[in-house]
């Protein structure tokens, strides 16, 4: 949904009688809170060693074909095919070695071989190495009795890449894989998105910190940790700003101040129906605009997304294992796309499910599952953990991912393949 069509969109749709609106599908709602989202543009270049982790701002381009030369792709023995007269066996002298990093070699004769190593450079007009393996040697003499065909073992100049190609594209996270391609076409500097700001706060006059009493009625706030485990990251820096009471004069403040430092704000309760679920009155208050809603997810439901000032904000809900489910599947795809990643692979496997299940259809199940490769085929095997679990964050922490059942499906038969997330 776009800002202009939350203008136009009845007050009492944006939160003023929640009780009424529908449950609407979870592609819908990815789709409504990315339509808000425009990724950061500030960009910053850093040396090689510094960007790794960051998001990638410009295409990695090689600036000279990849590799730079023709090299050896094996130990063993260069030699022109053209000179192996007749059906073999063969005997040819070694004039010479050459090795990574050398520069050159004296003029070969004919029907010599020159000793090569992997990596190392080959001399015009030689195309085909030998293995080792392949030859039996004698002083200066190697004998061999298999013709090597043109090209045998070697890499050619710009077969990986050729000069002005883009070996890495913008809008990936520099791992491994990325910064050793990087490194390989010699971009000493790199063009990064700045990091991404992320406010954070939880809501709830019943919270309190790990290591503080709990007076009768209070809990420990788990969704804070939660949270900041899941925003390490090297491209995003994190605001934290603990939990507020369910005070409207305190919550107003704090994000009006959370809107103007972040680019994205999250918050943790508030966004339900109960008489302390002031969100949504709050920010609109504020000078926001908000779309609350309700997902046919489970667990979740209660999700809101809005913007104030430059700040994209998601509202999820209180319950600690619904806030990491909802985070997960709905909230990162929003923080992806403000960060300027493009849309990762997913991470789904297919998976059996271990035995038969009953359940209520209507909404996209996320169950906690514990996984087993004991499966049929490739394909592993799942237990699916206990249903009512929306504050069961010690049931989520026994768990290996998730397992998908899909909003129509009333039963699980033994063996029925499921999309499964692993943590």
């Amino acid at each position: 949904m776009t800002q202009q069509q939350m203008r136009e969109t009845p007050a009492e749709d944006c939160g003023c009688d929640r009780h009424a609106r529908k449950l609407i599908s979870l592609e819908d709602a990815i789709a409504r809170g990315l339509a808000l989202v425009d990724p950061v543009e500030e960009s910053e270049s850093l040396p090689l060693d510094q960007a790794i982790g960051r998001v990638l701002a410009g295409d990695g381009v090689a600036a000279l074909p990849m590799p730079p030369f023709d090299n050896s792709a094996m130990d063993g023995y260069l030699l022109r095919v053209a000179d192996l007269q007749g059906e073999g066996p063969w005997e040819m002298r070694v004039i010479g070695r050459i090795a990574a990093g050398d520069k050159g070699v004296a003029e070969p004769e004919t029907g010599s071989v020159l000793r090569i190593l992997t990596g190392a450079p080959v001399p015009a007009g030689f195309d085909a190495v030998i293995m080792q393996e392949d030859v039996t040697r004698d002083g200066d003499i190697i004998r061999f009795d298999r013709r090597p065909r043109p090209g045998q073992h070697l890499r050619r100049q710009g077969e990986d890449a050729k000069q002005g190609e883009a070996i890495v594209q913008y809008g990936v996270e520099i791992g491994p894989r990325q910064a050793g391609a990087l490194a390989a076409v010699g971009a000493s500097k790199v063009s990064v998105y700045r990091r991404l700001r992320v406010a954070i706060f939880s809501t709830g006059s019943e919270l309190r910190q790990p290591g503080e009493k709990l007076a009768p009625g209070q809990i420990w706030n788990s969704n804070r940790y939660s949270l900041l485990a899941s925003l390490q990251k090297p491209w995003i820096e994190v605001i934290d700003m603990g939990a507020i009471s369910d005070k409207p004069d305190l919550l107003r403040a704090a994000l009006i101040t959370a809107c103007e430092t972040a680019d994205i704000v999250i918050t943790t309760g508030g966004v339900s129906v109960g008489d302390e679920d002031h969100m949504p009155r709050l920010f609109q208050e504020a000078g926001g605009e908000m779309d609350v809603m309700k997902v046919a997810i489970k667990p979740g439901k209660p999700i809101a997304f809005g913007r104030l000032k430059n700040a994209v904000y998601v509202g999820l809900p209180g319950n600690p294992v619904s806030a990491f489910v909802t985070w997960l599947v709905i909230g990162e795809r929003i923080l992806e796309r403000r960060a300027g990643l493009k849309k990762p692979a997913s991470n789904r496997i297919l998976v059996r499910a271990s035995k038969a299940y009953s359940r209520r259809p209507g909404r996209c199940e996320f169950r906690p599952a514990r996984y087993s490769a004991q499966g049929k085929g490739a394909e592993g095997q799942v237990e699916l953990l206990a249903p009512s679990f929306s504050a069961r964050i010690a049931l989520l922490s026994g768990a290996d991912g998730l397992a998908v059942i899909p909003a129509d499906s009333d039963h699980v038969e033994k063996g029925d393949v499921l999309e499964f997330i692993p943590f």
